[in-house]
């Protein structure tokens, strides 16, 4: 009987073209989530030397380690030849909402370090229009007065502290239709650490697991 292509399957198969884009010498950055997963017995398979890694998150950082790929603190480099990680939605036009994990600050400054940022998915992502939720991170200094400013549209997550310290919430009010405006409105207001919208220009190439193929777009001209 044929293979069922599961999500699973599909995020797979596209975490395994985005290892191949690796090579030996790079600085590379290491998303989160169940997709990024994938991403890092693939690159541990390929045996490469001499690359430096960097991880969005404690829970990345303890697998590639367990894994064998090395991986060390951010502040020892300042760019990054390659970042590849997942995604909760990407329209057409390439906006994407992330922190599905609450993982999106640290995503955000690797993503924006990186020459070439990739994104790698499932074909349940894709979507005609952004529907949100919007994580968001807010500095925990003030937290209850940037919470009153922001409203009724925001809730917080009941999860730990981010790493850095932050709380983590979501964003469920309207401005999904207008995510380059609604991004502005959201990083105005001083207790937002961080927010889930990732802009087109940021993302070099989206690499979509689906039906048994990985579908390749540049979102980059």
């Amino acid at each position: 009987m044929p293979l069922v292509n599961t999500p699973d399957d599909e995020k797979r198969l596209a975490a395994e073209a985005a290892a191949e884009l690796i090579e030996s010498g790079m600085t590379v950055g290491l998303g989160t989530g169940s997709t990024v997963a994938h991403l890092l017995p693939a690159l541990a398979r390929r045996g490469l030397t001499d690359i430096r890694c960097v991880a969005t998150s404690v829970a990345t950082e303890e697998q590639a380690r367990e894994l064998g790929v090395p991986v060390e603190e951010f502040d020892r480099l300042q760019r990054l030849d390659i970042a590849i990680d997942g995604t909760d939605e990407v329209t057409p036009d390439g906006w994407l909402i992330k922190g599905g994990g609450g993982a999106h600050l640290r995503e955000k400054i690797v993503a924006a370090a990186a020459e070439r940022f990739v994104v790698i998915c499932d074909s349940s992502k894709p979507v005609d229009a952004l529907r949100g939720p919007v994580p968001l991170e807010l500095f925990g200094f003030g937290a209850a007065s940037a919470l009153a400013r922001l409203g009724s549209a925001v809730e917080l997550r009941d999860v730990p502290p981010s790493p850095d310290g932050g709380l983590i919430a979501d964003y469920r009010g309207l401005g999904l239709d207008d995510p380059a405006a609604l991004a502005a409105r959201l990083e105005a207001d001083p207790g937002v650490a961080a927010h889930g919208l990732f802009p087109p220009e940021m993302v070099s190439e989206l690499f979509v697991g689906r039906a048994g193929d990985v579908e390749r777009k540049s979102l980059q001209v």
